[in-house]
């Protein structure tokens, strides 16, 4: 890891208050490529004067969201996560308060929403500093390359990235963070 730290430009932790909306470019973003994801997100924000509160996401028809490019399902979900934070709640000072695993407890209630997103949430939104996103595919590939790991056997894989991980703590979040940039930016072959 010390090799990573020295290679490249410092990585820095930001937050972001409006969790609900975050969420939402989480949920757009999950199995695409980064520019894929920016142009959707760009597209997402276009059709509002002004950030969208959950109530202005709940209102918005379907057919709209579709129109910019978003499958069904993820349209679903980006209404899901706006009736969630209008219901149930998703302020930042709520979150705060309370732990990463009360805070996946709470989020994964949401249909669309699972462990990995939780994890983006916990590190982008929130900003907490001991997070591992142990199923990020960009965090496995750099990981099995830095490491020499062998993932033919998906348990053992898991337990030695999990095992890894463990040196990083309580900042794992970096770690994660200098995964990423390793990643794309490492020598492509």
């Amino acid at each position: 890891m010390k090799r990573l730290i020295d290679a490249g430009p410092a990585v820095r932790l930001k937050k972001n208050k409006q969790v609900y909306l975050h969420l939402c470019g989480s949920i757009m973003s999950q199995q695409l490529s980064v520019k894929v994801a920016d142009i959707l997100w760009k597209r997402f924000l276009a059709l509002y004067d002004a950030v969208p509160t959950p109530q202005v996401i709940a209102e918005t028809p379907p057919a709209i969201l579709r129109a910019i490019g978003l499958s069904n399902a993820k349209v679903s979900y980006i209404l899901n996560v706006a009736s969630f934070a209008l219901e149930q709640g998703m302020e930042w000072k709520q979150l705060q308060k309370m732990t990463n695993d009360d805070i996946s407890r709470h989020l994964v209630r949401i249909k669309g929403v699972g462990q990995w997103t939780t994890e983006m949430i916990l590190m982008f939104a929130l900003g907490r500093e001991d997070v591992f996103a142990v199923d990020d595919l960009g965090i496995q590939t750099a990981m099995q390359a830095i490491y020499k790991l062998d993932k033919t056997d998906k348990k053992k894989f898991r337990a030695d990235l999990l095992r890894i991980s463990a040196r990083w703590s309580p900042y794992r979040t970096y770690a994660c963070l200098y995964l990423w940039q390793w990643k794309d930016n490492s020598p492509k072959k």
